[in-house]
């Protein structure tokens, strides 16, 4: 009896982590001006340390918000007025496994340094004219 009620708990908290970590993307992606969109965290293996997430745009900043996690504080932060496009490319490689194909991967410049971003095609042109509307 006491292993079924192991399994049980297991199950229940199981249960209840996935529902939270639904809730919190529902919860984000309820407010609008959301995308789907990947951000490198890693450049240790070249076409790797790909990060899925939510964009949330807010005023001059682009919030990204990782897909499992329960962090409700976002990630990153890109305000636009310092963020420049130096690359398009599409996925080459090992990131043609991570991603789906027709996704298009930026290399930006920020004053950190630099980053690269991964979202639909049809997207990045909602993203540039974001990005160009700066004042």
């Amino acid at each position: 009896m006491r292993v079924l009620e192991v399994i049980g708990i297991c199950f229940v908290a199981l249960f209840v982590l996935l529902f939270a970590v639904y809730f919190r993307r529902r919860l984000l992606m309820a407010g609008g001006g959301t995308i789907r969109l990947s951000v490198r965290v890693s450049t240790m293996v070249p076409g790797r340390g790909w990060s899925h997430g939510i964009g949330q745009f807010i005023g001059d900043e682009l919030r990204f918000y990782r897909m499992f996690s329960f962090a409700f504080r976002p990630k990153r932060v890109l305000n636009r007025g310092l963020l420049t496009i130096e690359e398009q490319r599409s996925p080459d490689g090992p990131e043609r496994l991570g991603m789906p194909g027709h996704w298009v991967i930026l290399r930006c410049a920020v004053p950190s340094g630099e980053i690269e971003i991964a979202m639909a095609g049809a997207t990045v042109t909602g993203f540039l004219s974001w990005l160009e509307a700066a004042p």
